[in-house]
């Protein structure tokens, strides 16, 4: 897995080698490459993150409700079957 360390590492490392190289392409090249890994990986952004985790929250609390509306009505049922026997 990578680690956030191995990533500032590895970029610690590239910056060493772009100052010591006269080859400016490199850097280029290096992020090229971070970014065709990194989206080979099933990463999302933190913006999206947090959107789903607010829908996920919004889902839950009505979950919640219409769960005691269920059970209200079924108590309200079995109270009318009860009754009419």
């Amino acid at each position: 897995m990578i680690t956030p360390k191995f990533l500032d590492e590895l970029g610690t490392r590239l910056a060493e080698l772009v100052a010591s190289s006269p080859a400016k392409d490199i850097e280029k090249n290096a992020r090229a490459l971070l970014a065709s890994g990194f989206t080979k990986l099933d990463l999302v952004t933190r913006e999206d993150f947090e959107v789903q985790t607010a829908l996920l929250a919004r889902a839950r609390s009505q979950l919640a409700v219409l769960e005691k509306r269920v059970a209200t009505l079924e108590a309200e049922t079995a109270a009318r079957r009860t009754s009419a026997e």
